[in-house]
């Protein structure tokens, strides 16, 4: 048996069995509500500001009745941090790349389990091979997925969602070759559609899988040559409408007032707002008055302002660097119009739906949108918003060159928006989907 890690409690004692009962007594119904399922959470880094879906999935599945535990595979040092974050990192399972703990842990299953943690590694290695990337972090990463298999097993997980089908996912994979504790995972964007490397060996063994669209769920189908497509369900990331809310009620904005604008993303070539500028840049020149706010921060910062001070346009755009929730909430409230620009890079960067998306249309704000991956199926063309080829700052102009030109579009649009939202895209509704499915998957 197993000797147990230091803090950590054994499973026995967890479960404790209750007193015997009389035959009859053990015949009848069980009165008692079924155990809640314990859950681990296995995400790239935590806490993470850019990767809200992440923090509010978990406090969404938890008032569902779901116990969760975090264990990050990397810890985020950022100097904004979500209020609700806080006690999440407080609870979260930091864990070291290497460490003596982590030796013995190895050492452990090399004693009990020696074939399984070979033939694990070995599959890692050989389904990763081509891709530098993906095998460089399966090697790295290791060390530490066999640890937390010993202390999840230890710690009575009952499942484990890894967020991301990247390197989390190999993480549960892992976890579940060792322990056989069943895994699911979430795919999303870039993590889905920049590298498929051992794609089809993780999907094949979770026990359901959860692409964040309908465009997810058939590139994963079309990776698998149609194999294992009942374990795929599209569940929505969602978002709170009592936070992201429409301002209140006010007259429509006048046909010659300054539109304005917002873009919510990490400042990087994937979230197009330099195809956002461009198109501001030809606004200015058709004389259309606007304001646009990117707020973010990222690794393009100083590329943009010095693309919006060369195009002329740095009085009407501020970057207002990294926000809070709430913040995001009030900035996207006050505008006229969200842009979601996005653009597939070259190096396969490619997005899902993204949650900013989502916050502007709950916000009653149209969403002028790149017509790419997942996003038609969030913001229908000419019915919620405005979708327009990626990377063509010609059609953005001209999307917006529209809107500016009719405030009643934009207040029909919005409200359109909103109700889309609702409908399909409503955070606690979509996390008691998966709560549910968390609690079928558990092992008993």
């Amino acid at each position: 048996m197993a000797e147990p890690l230091p803090g950590a409690r054994p499973a026995a004692a967890r479960r404790a069995t209750a007193p015997a009962r009389p035959a009859a007594a053990r015949r009848s119904p069980p009165t008692t509500a079924p155990k809640a399922p314990r859950v681990a959470y296995v995400v790239s880094r935590f806490p993470k500001l850019s990767e809200t879906f992440v923090l509010y999935e978990i406090l969404a599945v938890e008032e569902h009745g779901v116990e969760v535990e975090i264990y990050p595979l990397q810890r985020e040092r950022a100097q904004t941090l979500h209020l609700e974050a806080r006690r999440l990192v407080e609870r979260a399972h930091f864990t070291p790349l290497l460490s003596g703990e982590i030796l013995r842990s190895h050492a452990h299953y090399l004693r009990r389990r020696p074939l399984v943690w070979l033939r694990t590694l070995y599959d890692l290695v050989r389904c990763n091979l081509g891709s530098p990337r993906y095998l460089g972090g399966a090697l790295a990463f290791f060390p530490k997925a066999v640890h937390l298999a010993r202390r999840m097993a230890e710690d009575g997980v009952d499942h484990v969602h890894a967020h991301f089908a990247s390197h989390p996912a190999a993480v549960a994979f892992v976890i579940h070759r060792l322990e056989g504790i069943p895994y699911s995972f979430t795919a999303h964007g870039s993590d889905l559609h920049r590298d498929q490397h051992m794609l089809r060996e993780k999907v094949a063994e979770a026990r359901f899988v959860v692409p964040i669209s309908e465009y997810n769920r058939r590139a994963i189908v079309d990776a698998c040559a149609g194999e294992h497509a009942a374990k795929l369900e599209v569940i929505h990331c969602g978002i709170d409408p009592e936070v992201f809310r429409p301002a209140p009620a006010q007259g429509l904005r006048a046909a010659d007032a300054p539109l304005r604008l917002v873009c919510v993303g990490t400042l990087h070539e994937v979230k197009g707002q330099g195809v956002l500028l461009e198109a501001c840049r030809r606004l200015a020149e058709r004389g259309i008055a606007f304001g646009c706010d990117l707020v973010g921060e990222g690794p393009d910062h100083a590329r943009l302002a010095r693309q919006a001070e060369h195009a002329g346009i740095a009085d009407r755009v501020r970057l207002h660097g990294a926000c809070t929730r709430e913040q995001v909430a009030a900035i996207v409230r006050e505008a006229d119009v969200a842009v979601v620009p996005s653009v597939p890079t070259r190096d396969g960067r490619r997005e899902g739906i993204p949650v900013a998306l989502m916050e502007a249309a709950a916000s009653g704000k149209p969403v002028v949108a790149s017509r790419l991956s997942g996003i038609p199926e969030a913001i229908e063309h000419a019915a919620q918003g405005l979708l327009f080829p990626p990377g063509d700052a010609e059609a953005l102009a001209a999307a917006l060159e529209a809107l500016a030109s009719d405030p009643g579009l934009c207040a029909r649009l919005g409200a359109a928006a909103r109700k889309r939202m609702l409908r399909d895209f409503d955070l606690r509704a979509n996390a008691r989907t998966l709560a549910a499915r968390f609690a079928e998957g558990a092992r008993s």
